[in-house]
């Protein structure tokens, strides 16, 4: 008898697995249906003896110093900075747009005072902000909205920046400073021996056992365990009953190159030209030396893996009736970015997660049949609040 059996390998199921079984000595099952664990963070080496991302490049960030140390519990780090390029009217300009941007763009020598000011003469009043659009356009005017963000988030989301909500561009500030940075967080950092490294460490307590290439309905009535924690999509849960929930995904087109170098920086992105957002270039997040170089291409898709929740309101009101649904069942917690339908960052599932424990291990004196699904769901639900 398991005490509880987690669905997902990744990092949310595997911070709850670890604590789970670290702390409160409980007997956890965690399966996946994929033939890894690291769920979208898994990276190996390729047959040319480079470490690639599977699922596409992942950078760790974070401001939480509680997540940094953690997670240093299982692996070491190499100081990163991650440096984005975007191929504008022949340039590679940085990206998010930044004095640098501008200056080259626009053959300007603005200096950090006047940049505000030349930015407000561009940018247009728009109230209420009501979509990607207005966001940008409020921000930083037409122009540079129509060089970095429509065509790219056309491609992105197939969808236009008008029809989507404006959390899509939100988080896309423009600086008044030189700071090519693409994240500015406090913790900027990549495992030292990958991921799936600090993922083996992770899972390697004598509580925890590991089941992979595993279908969650295919042996969930077979293994017997007290409580559920599902990290996988809520309507794959609940069989689609009211109906699939949109995701966008990726395809990954991954070559090898006879070079050292490709491109300046770990990412270039494409947003006006090319069928693909992006390119990036392994060796420069991993710092690992070759003679050869691998790079990946990012075509966005509506099949495949889902990666990306639509951000559009309809599709949270559907999300709701299975979060609603959801409520009726007792000793399933639904946790992570697919269980609660929210694109969050990987410091962000980590924080979900162990908010998660915090609230499982309070109410561990109490039999599980004790504890109300209600409170854990919503505590899930809102766990990226912390």
């Amino acid at each position: 008898m398991f005490d509880y059996l987690i669905v997902g390998c990744g990092f949310a199921g595997s911070v709850l697995a670890e604590r789970l079984a670290s702390q409160l000595n409980k007997k956890v099952l965690i399966i996946d249906r994929r033939n890894h664990i690291a769920g979208n963070a898994y990276d190996y080496y390729n047959e040319h003896g480079i470490l690639v991302h599977k699922y596409g490049p992942h950078i760790f960030h974070t401001n939480s110093k509680e997540i940094f140390m953690y997670l240093s519990r299982f692996t070491q780090w190499r100081p990163y900075e991650h440096h984005v390029l975007a191929r504008v009217d022949g340039q590679l300009v940085p990206i998010p747009i930044n004095l640098n941007t501008i200056n080259a763009l626009y053959n300007l020598n603005l200096d950090t005072s006047s940049v505000a000011d030349y930015l407000n003469s561009r940018s247009e009043n728009i109230s209420p902000v009501a979509t990607a659009e207005d966001v940008v356009v409020n921000s930083v005017g037409k122009d540079l909205y129509e060089k970095f963000f429509k065509t790219y988030t056309k491609k992105q989301w197939d969808m236009d920046p008008s029809e989507l909500d404006p959390s899509v561009t939100a988080r896309v500030p423009a600086r008044n400073n030189r700071d090519n940075r693409y994240f500015t967080d406090t913790y900027q950092s990549m495992p030292l021996h990958g991921y799936t490294a600090m993922f083996n460490n992770m899972l390697s307590h004598p509580n925890i056992q590991i089941m992979l290439n595993a279908d969650f309905k295919d042996i969930k009535n077979s293994i017997p365990h007290k409580a559920t924690i599902f990290t996988g999509p809520i309507d794959y849960f609940f069989d689609y009953c009211y109906g699939k929930l949109p995701y966008r995904s990726i395809d990954f087109s991954f070559e090898t190159l006879e070079t050292e170098n490709f491109q300046p920086c770990g990412t270039v992105n494409y947003p006006l030209t090319q069928l693909y957002t992006r390119i990036t270039e392994f060796k420069k997040l991993t710092g690992q030396v070759h003679p050869k170089t691998t790079i990946v291409y990012e075509y966005p898709t509506d099949k495949g893996d889902p990666y990306y929740p639509i951000p559009k309101k309809e599709n949270q009101s559907l999300y709701n009736k299975y979060r609603d649904l959801a409520l009726s069942f007792p000793n399933v917690y639904f946790t992570g970015r697919l269980g609660t339908y929210k694109y969050y960052n990987m410091d962000q599932v980590v924080a979900q997660s162990l908010a998660l424990f915090k609230k499982i291990a309070s109410s561990d004196r109490l039999p599980l049949e004790g504890v109300t699904n209600g409170g854990r769901l919503n505590h899930a639900v809102n766990g990226h609040n912390h």
